[in-house]
């Protein structure tokens, strides 16, 4: 199967000067930040040090400032210019990533499609998560092609009711909420056609700057003036979830600054606080711990595959889940910060996971 990859990319220009191309410098930048090291950045990155040199001092040039600063026994350190450059480029990775992931499994798909290949694609629709992210990472697809489409919880599981995929990945909350949102998902989901195969139970909560500087406990400290909140998109389900459990204890979305923004992973908003462009947001501990940043739990939930009953027993169906039931993939899972792979690979009837009422 041909692998596509598609990464962000993006330039720099004043007066309509020549663009300065960022993926160099952003990768220098990032070097230094973690040697200390002109020279060992360069090297780390494979550029000369004259090179590396001359770009450093083009970019600085182009905005006017410096990029580095230097203290005696203190090594070589990111001017906060260079570090808005460096979070951009991660804010930017962040939000897009998914989208291109879906797209260059799309084009993955095509080119198959046009080829001699004739194996079965399985085509799988889900939200974003990290779990997910290692499955697709741990498939063979020259054995078993996927085409995955990031989108939110409540597309995927409607696209399935209309055959448009064979697998749409979405998360329940653990405990009072779980009904309700259960109850969504059932405009889709039928008892009699569907099942699910549990992927992980993984830690929702607040993210929050690193050290936690505002003293910020719950939810209720949303509401604090000085405090500025970054969301998820409407339609996801994180969205979903914090909208009920605001509904039920408050406070009044009205009074959060920053409620409507919409980020559209939890990736995104780690790297939305991480830069100091928010205080907090909604997301998962694995996030948080991406960008190091700290936590605050609020509730658990149980991310699952829904699948029609009757394809379990196709053969990339069967081979997707086997593997899912390998301790390797387990391992992988139990290895994400706020992640458990108890019941990874488990197939459950729709009924036994939503304890919903019998006859």
């Amino acid at each position: 199967m041909f692998k596509v990859h598609i990464r962000p990319h993006w330039e720099i220009s004043v007066k309509g000067e020549p663009p300065l191309d960022t993926k160099d410098l952003l990768g220098l930048l990032l070097s230094i930040q973690d040697t200390g090291s002109i020279a060992q950045a360069a090297k780390a990155v494979g550029l000369s040090y004259r090179y590396a040199w001359g770009l450093l001092r083009a970019a600085e040039v182009l905005f006017g400032e410096q990029l580095l600063q230097t203290g005696r026994g203190r090594g070589t350190a990111l001017t906060p210019l260079a570090q808005k450059l460096v979070w951009a480029d991660r804010r930017i990775a962040a939000r897009l990533s998914p989208t291109l992931h879906s797209l260059a499994s799309e084009l993955e798909a095509e080119l198959g499609r046009a080829s001699s290949a004739t194996l079965r694609t399985l085509r799988m629709d889900a939200s974003h998560g990290f779990a997910v992210a290692a499955l697709i990472a741990s498939i063979d697809r020259d054995v078993l092609p996927v085409d995955l489409r990031y989108r939110t919880s409540t597309d995927a599981v409607a696209a399935l009711a209309r055959r448009e995929c064979d697998l749409a990945g979405f998360h329940i909350p653990i405990g009072r909420f779980a009904q309700a949102t259960a109850s969504w998902y059932r405009r889709w989901l039928d008892p009699e056609q569907h099942c699910l195969v549990h992927v992980a139970g993984r830690e929702q909560g607040l993210i929050v700057a690193r050290a936690n500087p505002l003293g910020l406990q719950g939810l209720a400290d949303l509401a604090r003036p000085e405090v500025r909140f970054v969301n998820r998109q409407a339609g996801s389900g994180t969205r979903m979830l914090l909208e009920m459990m605001l509904e039920a204890d408050g406070p009044p979305p009205e009074s959060i600054n920053g409620f409507n923004s919409a980020e559209f992973t939890h990736s995104a908003v780690a790297a939305y606080i991480a830069s100091g462009m928010a205080d907090a947001g909604i997301g998962m501990r694995a996030a948080a711990a991406q960008f190091k940043l700290d936590f605050i739990p609020l509730v658990r939930e149980e991310y699952y595959f829904a699948v029609r009953s009757d394809a379990l027993d196709a053969p990339a169906m069967r081979e997707l889940v086997e593997l899912m039931r390998q301790p390797a993939y387990h391992r992988l899972v139990a290895a994400l910060p706020g992640y458990d792979a108890t019941h990874t690979g488990e197939v459950q009837a729709l009924a036994d996971a939503f304890s919903l009422p019998s006859g």
